[in-house]
């Protein structure tokens, strides 16, 4: 366990859709926690320190001397303020120095840098929010690392090595799922149904990891309209495809063991593709993100 701080830690990831927060004792232990649809996105004005009294205001009022330390999208361009961000391979001690203070007149509040991945030339990948989770789920892993999925809108793959993150890559399989649900003329054929793990999207994994994705995606298509797809298993086909053509670049080609942080439906959908092609999965604690702030938080303490 991480050695205890004399005062509560209210830890806050703030993302671009959601807000969640956690009021967590001297030993990190998690006391009370909420969430809400609040994210930065949905902030009048930029006005970001109303938006933060309205949601932890009550655990202020009780413990004015709490700090406050926020993670994610709070921290990018638009957000609260604007953070550089660290390169990999990272540490948490080294994420911890590039914790900035924001002034809001309520205590004291300080905001986590993000992560930048250049090993890629010509590719840089960035994360904000996901690099404190997995600072959250290190004790979790092998001592020489491992990988980590978190699956999202874009899920990021996470390459982890005695207790550094050494890089990643993000995949925006989640938001391609919704604009061909959306806005595509899948879409028509998309009226029914929802996505589960069954035979018709296993059969998409299996499709989606052989690659020529675009060719794939169409076959969502002339299968229905053939009646080889049942038309209410459209979704779960296509939620297939993607996800199997993600894994085909982000896992390599023999069996591996994957760490997967995430929530379910979705974290179940990544976690029968993974099997399906012949990798193991080990389901780690999905409030990380308190454990990763917490860490953090002592890191910052102990500056002082």
């Amino acid at each position: 366990m991480s050695a205890a701080l004399n005062r509560t830690v209210i830890a806050v990831d703030w993302g671009t859709s959601s807000f969640r927060a956690y009021r967590l004792d001297a030993d990190g232990g998690i006391a009370e926690r909420r969430e809400s649809p609040s994210g930065i996105l949905r902030v009048r004005g930029g006005d970001f320190a109303t938006a933060l009294e309205a949601e932890i205001g009550p655990w202020l009022q009780r413990d004015p001397d709490a700090l406050v330390i926020m993670s994610g999208m709070i921290g990018s361009r638009q957000g609260w303020r604007e953070l550089p961000y660290v390169a990999c391979p990272a540490t948490p001690e080294e994420v911890a120095e590039g914790l900035e203070r924001v002034d809001w007149g309520e205590g004291e509040a300080w905001i986590v840098p993000g992560l930048l991945d250049e090993s890629r030339p010509g590719q840089p990948d960035v994360m904000r929010g996901e690099e404190t989770q997995v600072f959250g789920a290190l004790k979790s892993l092998p001592a020489d690392g491992g990988l980590i999925c978190l699956p999202g809108t874009h899920s990021k793959w996470v390459r982890v090595g005695k207790g550094a993150i050494e890089g990643f890559a993000t995949y925006m399989t989640g938001e391609v799922y919704d604009l061909l649900q959306g806005h595509s003329i899948l879409s028509r054929l998309m009226t029914k149904g929802a996505v589960a793990v069954d035979r018709w999207f296993l059969e998409g994994v299996a499709l989606g990891q052989a690659g020529g994705l675009l060719n794939r995606l169409f076959s969502a298509r002339s299968r229905a309209l053939t009646g080889d797809l049942p038309e209410d298993e459209v979704r779960s086909y296509l939620s297939g495809l993607l996800i199997g053509d993600e894994l085909a670049s982000a896992v390599p080609d023999e069996a591996v063991e994957v760490h997967l942080i995430g929530a379910q439906p979705l974290a179940g959908l990544y976690e029968a593709a993974l099997q399906k092609l012949g990798h193991s999965v080990v389901t780690l604690d999905g409030d990380a993100v308190a454990v990763g702030l917490f860490e953090l938080a002592r890191r910052l303490e102990a500056r002082r």
